[in-house]
């Protein structure tokens, strides 16, 4: 049997909504796709995406959560390839504070998220 499948949406927990928005919208210009809330408030999924692919990242927020997510040593990360100017971008996400790790010889850099989850950057062509 041979089975086919498309990547559909990753999800990451976050403290702190609104600042994760801002975050994903200001360092990769993701917006928000679709939203749902819990009847009882106890949580809120915002799924942002690039408006070109129909992947998206799933924003978890949990009404009683009450402290930063332990990420533990896992190296998993999001990947992201920049359409625009790799090199101004690389600027302005330093001139923000978040980039957490350059390797230029790799050609690629790391930005941190507001909750500490790591997302590569790439140019768009190699």
């Amino acid at each position: 049997m041979e089975i086919k499948s498309r990547f559909d949406h990753y999800n990451i927990n976050v403290l702190d909504l609104q600042k994760s928005l801002d975050f994903y919208e200001k360092a990769l210009g993701l917006k928000e796709v679709r939203r749902k809330k819990a009847d009882d408030d106890s949580f809120i999924l915002v799924y942002i995406g690039d408006e070109t692919t129909g992947f998206t990242l799933e924003l978890t927020w949990l009404r009683d959560w009450d402290r930063p997510y332990n990420l533990g040593d896992n190296e998993q990360h999001l990947c992201v390839r920049l359409e625009n100017d790799y090199d101004k971008t690389r600027e302005f996400h330093k001139k923000n504070g978040w980039v957490c790790y350059e390797n230029e010889s790799m050609g690629l850099y790391f930005i941190n998220d507001p909750d500490g989850y790591w997302i590569e950057i790439l140019p768009l062509k190699r």
